[in-house]
């Protein structure tokens, strides 16, 4: 296993994960700078995207969690060593050309895919499909996500998903019915609108919660994370199920037979 973005916080993540999956071996990382990190008792190579193609060929899965132009430089420079193998990636905020570039590979690659990997989110996406399906559009939707002041993108993708999921269970296309946040004269609420929040600060590991305003009940699905190492060891899940699975794009919600 090859892990890429091996220096930022879920990197850190993954190696405390790694430490209770014998069945796995760490073979190196990627990053911005080289290194020779001391992981879990063992000194591990980090080389960048311009240098990881031999180190890819000697491994079985490539576990993501970096950022948008450090997965297109992976992709860009190592897509034959990554032929045949698999990538689980976990990045958000991919640009038009990055995401177009994971839907190449798959072709050649198996590709798991996804904005979260929670077992409790991938099962929150399904109820709230299900609650927007059941819900008619005199249910207000509202989705209010939480991170730490570091996260860069906003929405999360999450939140993204989430809205996409409440979308699908309406029938309609989230682009259509989509507004993020509020300001000025907004006038009166449209009905059938979804709506997406972010707040950012301190170190919130990851909150969501979809709110379905009716006119004299609400209900309220929401997802706490406290510690990331619970997206590190849905990824692992995801790893070991995507190994000589056909090559494709899938989501965690395929590895969790959602």
């Amino acid at each position: 296993m090859v892990i890429c973005g091996s220096t930022g916080r879920m990197g850190e993540s993954l190696f405390r994960a790694l430490a209770s999956s014998p069945d796995l071996e760490l073979i190196g990382g990627i990053a911005e700078t080289p290194s020779q990190p001391n992981v879990n008792g063992s000194m591990i190579d980090v080389v960048t995207a311009a240098d990881c193609a031999s180190m890819l060929e000697r491994a079985d899965v490539v576990i993501d969690f970096s950022a948008p132009a450090a997965l297109g430089a992976v992709i860009g420079t190592c897509a034959d060593a990554l032929s045949g193998k698999a990538l689980v990636t976990g990045t958000t905020g991919l640009t038009a050309d990055v995401q177009s570039a994971v839907e190449r590979i798959a072709k050649t690659t198996t590709v798991v895919s996804a904005a979260n990997f929670s077992i409790g989110v991938n099962l929150m996406l399904d109820l709230v499909q299900k609650a927007a399906a059941v819900l008619n559009d005199s249910f207000d939707i509202e989705i209010v996500e939480a991170h730490h002041r570091r996260k860069v993108d906003a929405p999360s993708g999450t939140a993204l998903a989430l809205a996409h999921a409440a979308a699908a269970g309406r029938g309609v296309g989230l682009d259509a019915v989509r507004i993020d946040g509020r300001t000025g004269e907004t006038g009166a609420r449209p009905q059938g609108q979804i709506a997406l929040h972010a707040l950012r600060g301190g170190s919130v590991v990851g909150e969501h919660r979809v709110h379905f305003f009716g006119d004299v009940e609400r209900i309220e699905l929401a997802h706490v994370a406290t510690d990331r190492i619970l997206f590190a060891n849905g990824a692992i899940t995801a790893a070991r199920w995507a190994v000589g699975r056909p090559a494709g794009l899938y989501s965690m919600r395929d590895v969790l037979g959602l």
